[in-house]
């Protein structure tokens, strides 16, 4: 029988709908046929969202550490040594705590290989910074450890991937961030990533425009011009295959996005807004560039519907295939590029 991928699920805001979505995303016993689920956070609070959530069929191994893992087993690892109260739908700054520990302990984990990818339920970015979280998001904090890699978010679903020159950045600002050297460096993490991370063998970006009717030849915008443009050359130089840039009403207005197998989007609400009116129920949140594997739900924490078992699981369930997939994927692209090393040294020799 062969092994699962060890999946790190942490818990996010205990008083949002992380806890639920990840319950409802476990209590099909089908899912553990290929993942082995470690949950980091805290077990009365689990407990108590199974009670009030009738989840009584899904029970935790409980272990000290990731490495004593029940293969194709819930796992849970206890983040704190006391209990943690829940207070549903309420921003408090325990929340914080116990997600920012959670958070900590599996990208340790993670980095000395005692799990193979992590799933991050939803946390609220102001209740975490509150409790001394310095990073905008999760995106930011795991983009910190990697050592000077550089990462980039991507939402994926069966209908498009859509990566972000920027993310969390004020609109006033964003301008500013877009530059020929930027785009060409985020264009190439998504192009190894469609490769790497997704099995696209050479894949087609869609480049989407800054201004509104791609600035109207400079009537309302020159970056298209002066930035965009050449960036897209440069990618094409460089044999990626960059297209656009595209004014963004007119390429999703049409079937133009299935033509090409990932889009590039300017800043955070150019695509996001697009690819949850489409995708929201089932779309990933996934962190591309890094050397590990990070993915999330597309949503938030939802503090108004917590514990009233109105959650959708679907996000959830898809992120953790999702970093199965991607784990399983990056495993295959490695073997054939060394065998392909091989080979190319054999001949070499052999001449």
């Amino acid at each position: 029988m062969a092994k699962s991928v060890k999946i790190g699920i942490t818990i996010g805001d205990k008083n949002g709908i992380g806890p639920e979505v990840v319950l409802k995303a476990l209590k099909d016993p089908r899912i553990l046929s290929e993942i082995t689920p470690v949950i980091y956070g805290c077990e009365y609070v689990l407990n108590h969202y199974k009670r009030t959530l009738g989840f009584d069929q899904v029970n935790f191994e409980r272990v000290s550490s990731a490495d004593d893992a029940v293969d194709k087993k819930i796992n849970l690892v206890n983040v704190l040594k006391n209990k943690s109260y829940v207070k549903e739908g309420a921003e408090e700054e325990s929340s914080g705590t116990l997600a920012i520990k959670a958070i900590s302990l599996a990208s340790e984990d993670i980095s000395s290989g005692k799990i193979d990818a992590i799933v991050t339920a939803p946390i609220s970015k102001n209740v975490c910074q509150n409790a001394g979280f310095d990073f905008p998001g999760h995106t930011e904090f795991f983009i910190s450890l990697a050592n000077g890699a550089e990462g980039i978010m991507i939402l994926t679903s069966s209908i498009m991937k859509i990566a972000l020159v920027t993310t969390h950045v004020p609109l006033k600002e964003v301008s500013s961030h877009i530059t020929q050297k930027t785009i060409v460096s985020k264009a190439e993490v998504f192009h190894l990533s469609l490769q790497r991370d997704f099995g696209i063998l050479n894949p087609k970006i869609a480049i989407l425009s800054l201004n509104p009717h791609s600035g109207e030849n400079g009537k309302i915008g020159t970056e298209e011009i002066e930035v965009q443009t050449p960036a897209i050359n440069e990618l094409r130089e460089k044999n990626i295959l960059a297209f656009g840039p595209f004014p963004t009403d007119g390429f999703f207005g049409s079937s133009a996005p299935s033509n090409y197998d990932g889009v590039l989007a300017m800043y955070h609400d150019q695509g996001l807004s697009v690819f949850k009116a489409l995708s929201f129920d089932e779309g990933v949140n996934y962190t591309a560039g890094l050397p590990i594997v990070r993915t999330s739900p597309d949503h938030g924490t939802a503090f108004d519907i917590a514990g009233k078992n109105q959650a959708s699981e679907t996000s959830m369930r898809n992120a953790l295939y999702s970093a199965a997939d991607i784990f399983s994927n990056r495993l295959k692209h490695k073997k054939i590029h060394t065998d392909a090393l091989i080979v190319k040294k054999t001949e070499k020799e052999d001449k």
